[in-house]
């Protein structure tokens, strides 16, 4: 299974995508590659900075009071990078990945390396969907039923108890587990935690902002107050790990979200093609940080390399 999964959520993307396109039309990809002007990819990139900085400080928090050096110098380079290869790579979490094995490394620490980056990302998330609920509460989504019956809500939690339970009973996994809680427990500060909800909460103020950009470019008249419910459930959409670079579920619940809210199934299908375009255009500095970290190892690979024929000459002369 571990196999054909990566296989199988690109055809499940891809399945999803062909459907809307068979649905709606391929004029509707067509409307948000033009819709894309000057203007909106100003914006991607500014809104695309802001969003990275936050995210970042909000990675140094984490990691230095786990006790690992960070400078937010490495941090923004190191979370364009990883938002770069998110975009461009199914799954969306390989840049993430990446970003936690390199510095778990460096640090010396792989494990916590790792720990710092999920907690960072589960930060953002729970912030997300708190603001989620509470935008809901007071502006339910036109035409969507999202209400969670009593029972629902405990056959979530009962699976949760029952992984957790089955987690425990394998030693690897209880390991983890226990590692985890104790670095948990050691965000529990209030030096630390009012910092990173307020900066996951900016962080998601722009993911909303790239969304109104790209619902506008894309056409769309609807007022934020009709906009907010459908974008806060699309940013919870987006953390489905079933993509094609980000395109796939998404576009699928804009479609119906905007069909069920009276502003257009084409046009929520567009606001997602925009959306994602923008999202990829606010990574591309991402792509210099690759370039400048590959040219850094390449000039340290050369030192190493003339050091060594260096002394390799050195120890030849003293030979004759």
């Amino acid at each position: 299974m571990k196999k054909f999964w990566p296989w199988l959520r690109l055809l499940l993307a891809a399945g999803i995508l062909v459907a809307l396109g068979v649905r709606l039309g391929t004029g509707a990809f067509l409307d948000g590659l033009r819709a894309i002007d000057a203007f909106s990819v100003a914006a991607a990139l500014a809104i695309g900075l802001v969003t990275t900085v936050l995210s970042a400080g909000r990675w140094v928090l984490v990691a230095r009071r786990l006790g690992l050096p960070l400078t937010m110098k490495n941090a923004v380079s190191d979370y364009y990078r990883a938002q770069l290869v998110n975009a461009v790579l199914p799954a969306g979490v390989l840049g993430d990945v990446h970003r936690a094995v390199n510095h778990g490394r460096e640090s010396g620490d792989v494990g916590r390396g790792v720990r710092a980056v999920f907690f960072e990302r589960m930060a953002g998330q729970v912030v997300l969907i708190g603001i989620g609920l509470a935008v809901l509460l007071t502006h339910p989504a036109p035409g969507l039923d999202l209400e969670l019956s009593g029972t629902t809500v405990a056959a979530i939690l009962a699976g949760l108890a029952v992984a957790v339970v089955i987690g425990w009973n394998i030693r690897p996994v209880r390991k983890a587990l226990v590692n985890t809680l104790a670095d948990g427990i050691r965000l529990l500060s209030f030096k630390t935690w009012p910092a990173v909800i307020g900066l996951s909460a900016a962080t998601v103020a722009g993911y909303v902002a790239m969304f109104l950009v790209a619902a506008r470019a894309a056409g769309s008249d609807a007022t934020v107050t009709q906009l907010a419910p459908v974008v806060v459930l699309a940013l919870l959409i987006m953390a489905i790990p079933v993509n094609i670079g980000g395109f796939g579920p998404r576009e699928a619940f804009l479609a119906v979200a905007f069909g069920a809210a009276g502003l257009g199934a084409a046009q929520g299908f567009t606001t997602g093609i925009v959306y994602g375009v923008l999202a990829l255009i606010a990574a591309l500095p991402g792509a210099v940080v690759l370039f400048l970290s590959r040219r850094a190892r390449a000039e340290e690979v050369q030192v190493v390399t003339e050091r060594v024929d260096e002394s390799r000459e050195q120890e030849l002369a003293l030979a004759r």
